[in-house]
C-alpha cells in the first residue's frame, strides 16, 4: 500500500518542491497551506506521516500539532523549522513531534528522516513473508494466496518457507535438501521434486500465474510466471 504524507507548508514554492520529490519517491501526498487546511486534511483522511511547518497562517504549527496529538498519539510528525527557532523546536518535541529538519534543508536528509520515521511506525514483522499474492506467517504457520487459505504439511511448509526466504533465486536440489531435510538425510534428492509437485497443486492450482518454476538441470525458483508459459 502506498504511504501517504501530508505536507503542511505555507510557502508555495517549498510545498511544490516537497510534493514533487515525495511523489517521485512513490508517496501519495496532499498539501495544506494553512493551519486550518492542515486540520481539515488530518480529520478527513488517513495519513502515515505529516511534514509540519510551524509559521503558518490562521493556526500556528504548534497548535496544529497539539490538536493532532489530542486524537492521534502515534502519527509521525516531522517539523520544518527556521534555523534559529530553538524554542519552537523544543516546544514541538515536548508536544510530541517525532523529529525536525531546519530550513534550508537538503532533500536527501529529509527523505532519510521520513523513511526512518515510517520504519518506526510500521515495523517489519520478520515472521511474515510475502511474495506477490502469497503470504506465509512463521508464527501461526498460516499460508494464504489471494485470500485463499492453504493447508500444508510441516515439510511442505518448511520447503515453501525456504523458497520464500530466497525469492527469485535459483536453488539447487542439494541446497534445498540440506536446508529443509538436514545434512544427515541420506535419501534420494528426488524427494524435492515430489514435494515441489505437492506445493504446486496447493499453491498454483486454479491461479492465473504459477510461482514455483523448474530450472532444468539445476533446481527450482520462486518466480511469477503466466500459466501458459510454464513448461
Amino acid at each position: 500500500m502506498t504511504e501517504r504524507i501530508l505536507i503542511v507548508e505555507d510557502e508555495k514554492s517549498i510545498a511544490r518542491v516537497l510534493e514533487l520529490e515525495l511523489k517521485f519517491e512513490g508517496y501519495e501526498t496532499a498539501v495544506a497551506l494553512t493551519g486550518s487546511e492542515a486540520l481539515i486534511h488530518f480529520r478527513e483522511q488517513e495519513w502515515d506521516l505529516v511534514l509540519l511547518d510551524l509559521m503558518l497562517p490562521e493556526i500556528h504549527g504548534l497548535d496544529v500539532l497539539k490538536r493532532i496529538r489530542a486524537s492521534d498519539a502515534k502519527l509521525p510528525v516531522i517539523l520544518l523549522t527556521a534555523k534559529n527557532d530553538v524554542k519552537d523546536k523544543v516546544a514541538g518535541l515536548d508536544l510530541g513531534a517525532n523529529d525536525y529538519v531546519t530550513k534550508p534543508f537538503e532533500i536527501e536528509e529529509l527523505l532519510a528522516r521520513i523513511r526512518a520515521n515510517l520504519r518506526v511506525k510500521n515495523p517489519v514483522d520478520e515472521n511474515l513473508h510475502r511474495f506477490e499474492e502469497l503470504t506465509l506467517n512463521e508464527s501461526t504457520r498460516e499460508v494464504v494466496r489471494a485470500g485463499r487459505q492453504i493447508e500444508l504439511t510441516p515439510r511442505e511448509f518448511d520447503l515453501l518457507l525456504y523458497l520464500m526466504r530466497h525469492p527469485k533465486q535459483v536453488l539447487g536440489r542439494e541446497q534445498l535438501l540440506n536446508a529443509v531435510w538436514g545434512y544427515d538425510y541420506y535419501g534420494d534428492t528426488n524427494v524435492i521434486d515430489v514435494y515441489i509437485r505437492y506445493l504446486r497443486k496447493k499453491i498454483d492450482f486454479g491461479e492465473d500465474a504459477t510461482y514455483l518454476q523448474t530450472v532444468r538441470g539445476v533446481g527450482y525458483v520462486l518466480k511469477e510466471q503466466p500459466h501458459e508459459a510454464q513448461a
